[in-house]
């Protein structure tokens, strides 16, 4: 076998999984998140710098804050999924780079000091985590419905008010509901996405 994953877990990460875009009224619990989040953790960052952070959208009333910003399309499965996530990029990540990586505990002064390298450097591997959070909700049993689809700037206000989070994606998670998928759109094939040197 070329590859070590059983083909039943092959299917539901990769070849079954689709983004959701309906989902059942089954609650999602935070023991089935925790879960997710103690299996991802271990997802590859420069230095250990770890700064994904997750929202998670529980109550009417901050679902209805999250709504609003929105872009149409995705209000609807964002009003009725039983639990929606907000990814974000802790921008202040370095403060935690010590406990994170005790044998430099300088680099947080020196390598990060610069707000907009640590932005952009927070940023790409927050974003490398959210594609493993994905991952992990798929590992649970779950569909992921992520969306780019929303007004950065109104959320991050709406939620991260002292500016030291900036939103990269909102997840909406369940039990996949009817007519949760499209058909599968095309991807490339190997000869024209991998080059050998």
């Amino acid at each position: 076998m070329t590859l070590a994953l059983e083909p039943s877990a092959q299917d539901l990460l990769f070849l079954d999984a689709h983004t959701a875009h309906t989902f059942s009224d089954e609650p999602v619990s935070e023991e089935q998140i925790r879960a997710v989040y103690e299996l991802v953790k271990y997802a590859p960052t420069a230095f250990n710098q770890c700064p994904l952070r997750i929202t998670l959208v529980r109550s009417p009333e901050a679902r209805s804050r999250l709504v609003k910003h929105m872009s149409e399309g995705n209000r609807p499965k964002t009003s009725t999924a039983p639990l929606t996530a907000v990814l974000s990029v802790d921008l202040e990540f370095h403060e935690r780079l010590p406990e994170l990586l005790p044998h430099a505990p300088t680099l947080k002064d020196t390598f990060f000091a610069e707000a907009d390298k640590r932005e952009a450097a927070g940023t790409f591997n927050a974003t490398l985590q959210a594609g493993y959070f994905i991952l992990g909700v798929r590992a649970a049993g779950l569909a992921a419905g992520p969306m780019s689809g929303f007004d950065r700037h109104g959320v991050d206000k709406e939620f991260f008010g002292d500016g030291k989070q900036k939103s990269l994606l909102v997840i909406n998670i369940g039990r996949p509901g009817e007519e949760a998928y499209k058909p599968r759109l095309p991807r490339l094939p190997y000869d024209d996405a991998v080059t050998t040197v």
